[in-house]
């Protein structure tokens, strides 16, 4: 007689400098109060973690919970997303926007207990999703914002980048490309409704922030069937140096070049930019954007 299905867990022993390696042990234990059996994926790498995770899904898992930041989610993500299965959060990594925009517990400890006490319930919440589509018909799920224009132009060099290591190399890549900075044509088509703008920076939104609580759509709500756009027109480096700080507080969409909007679907084209969603890398535009009302159960 076969026992009660699996709880999956993917963890990131590498996000946020090693603190879910640290944790993973007294989380593990946490979850385990679900009444579930706890399995550990096996992954050494994002392919892989993501492939376990599908297989996990399908093979009739009672949950997936990922522990680590916003990569990590988004990883699970790509699992669950429109199945049905129940999806946890254990908020560990340098980022995890994500995860405070729909309430899960910033203590680790106090989300497995949450997600434990959720799946013990029956208790989820529906959480609406984005859905990226590429030209080449590929897709990818996301749960906070998907980055066209100077952020992912600096991730792009960052990445590219062997030195200098750590947090150094992020801000060197920043002050590189802002020595470059220009506003490039944008098509956007809001609902079917296309227009042309000049633009250093375009953000889709299915939640406030990014990159570790910049609130650059300070309105956006995962509930409410809509994405949110916030368009950073044609500034110079050194007003978008000025506008850079207000981004954390979001008041930086009241400044006359930034421009915001919401709509159910959205076109992005543009000529040299790759979009990043959940601060991975994702798909060169163009690219299309739908709200899916929701995608996803989450636990807690």
């Amino acid at each position: 007689m076969s026992g009660p299905a699996p709880l999956a867990v993917l963890a990131n022993p590498a996000a946020g400098r090693g603190r879910p390696g640290r944790l993973l042990p007294e989380v593990l234990a946490r979850l385990g109060a679900a009444g579930c059996p706890v399995r550990v994926l096996d992954a050494v790498d994002a392919a892989s973690a993501e492939k376990a995770a599908r297989t996990a899904v399908t093979d009739g898992a009672a949950a997936l919970v990922t522990v680590g930041g916003d990569g990590t989610v988004h990883i699970g993500l790509q699992a669950v997303a429109g199945s049905g299965v129940p999806f946890g959060i254990v908020p560990a990594g340098t980022g995890n926007d994500f995860a405070a925009a729909v309430g899960v517990p910033t203590d680790p400890l106090a989300a497995a207990d949450a997600v434990a006490a959720a799946l013990r319930a029956g208790r989820t919440r529906a959480v609406d999703l984005g859905r990226l589509a590429a030209s080449d018909g590929r897709q990818r799920w996301f749960g906070a914002v998907l980055g066209a224009g100077f952020d992912t132009l600096v991730n792009e060099r960052a990445n590219r980048m062997r030195f200098p290591r750590g947090p150094r190399r992020y801000d060197l890549a920043i002050l590189l490309e802002l020595a470059r900075l220009r506003p490039r044509r944008y098509t956007i088509t809001l609902d079917g409704q296309p227009r042309t703008v000049d633009a250093v920076l375009v953000a889709v939104a299915n939640t406030a922030s990014y990159g570790g609580g910049m609130r650059i759509c300070p309105d956006a709500d995962p509930t409410d069937g809509l994405l949110d756009v916030t368009i950073v027109g044609r500034v110079g480096r050194l007003t978008l140096l000025r506008i850079k700080p207000s981004v954390y507080e979001g008041t930086h969409v009241t400044h006359p070049l930034v421009s915001t909007f919401r709509a159910r679907t959205v076109e992005l084209a543009a000529e040299g930019i790759t979009g990043y969603v959940d601060g991975e890398r994702a798909f060169p535009l163009p690219v299309s954007v739908t709200c899916v009302p929701g995608a996803l159960a989450l636990l807690g």
